[in-house]
C-alpha cells in the first residue's frame, strides 16, 4: 500500500546560488502558485509573494526571473524522526 506524504516541500533554486525551502500542505496547492503566480510571470523582475503556510507571520518573496530551478520533495511524517 503505497504512502501518502504529509506535505510537499520545495526547493527554490535561485541566482547567485541561494536556496529557500517552502512547503505546501498538498501537491494540488504547489500546482495552483506554480501555474496561477509563477509561470504567467516567470521573465518578470517584479516580485511576488511565495505562501509560507507553516510559519505565522512571516512570508517571502522572490522575483520570478531569478529563479533558475525547482525541486519538489514529498515529506512523509512517521513515529520515527529519520534525521
Amino acid at each position: 500500500m503505497p504512502r501518502t506524504p504529509s506535505e510537499y516541500a520545495v526547493h527554490l533554486l535561485m541566482e547567485g546560488g541561494h536556496r529557500e525551502e517552502v512547503r505546501f500542505p498538498s501537491i494540488q496547492d504547489f500546482q495552483k502558485w506554480y501555474s496561477t503566480d509563477l509561470v504567467p510571470k516567470s521573465t518578470s523582475t517584479e516580485f511576488i509573494q511565495v505562501p509560507i503556510k507553516n510559519i505565522q507571520g512571516e512570508y517571502m518573496v522572490v522575483r520570478p526571473s531569478c529563479i533558475l530551478g525547482i525541486r519538489v520533495e514529498p515529506v512523509f511524517s512517521g513515529s520515527v524522526d529519520r534525521y
